[in-house]
């Protein structure tokens, strides 16, 4: 049942960007930054959590959940370091995926062969 809703959940939520996407008309990359603010506003008003451990993956996976793991990175850093944390505390959750997205993508980038 978990693995039902997580993929209900999670197709609801690409299917809700491209439905955004198709009617305002707007670049791929709005659509993108307006799911990672979403999830960090709804992270820090404590929204994302309660929805997170209903869907599961379904919440984690989209770019909601990067935005909220950025939020969760920042505030857990505020509270441990102050104000510096806001500046460190990105990376502190999404370091690792950052990392291997850059290096994955660069190991793609060096073996693929470009299209003319």
């Amino acid at each position: 049942m978990q693995y039902l809703i997580a993929f209900l959940v999670g197709g609801a939520i690409c299917a809700t960007a491209q439905l955004v996407f198709d009617t305002v008309k707007c670049s791929s990359a709005h659509v993108l930054v307006g799911l990672v603010c979403l999830g960090a506003v709804l992270n820090g008003l404590g929204l994302y959590e309660p929805f997170l451990e209903f869907a599961g993956a379904g919440a984690l996976v989209p770019v909601l959940g990067f935005g909220s793991s950025i939020t969760t990175g920042m505030i857990s850093e505020v509270k441990r370091l102050g104000w510096e944390g806001l500046f460190t505390g990105a990376f502190e959750i999404t370091g690792l995926g950052l990392a291997a997205a850059v290096v994955f993508s660069s190991v793609l980038a060096l073996v693929s062969k470009p299209h003319k």
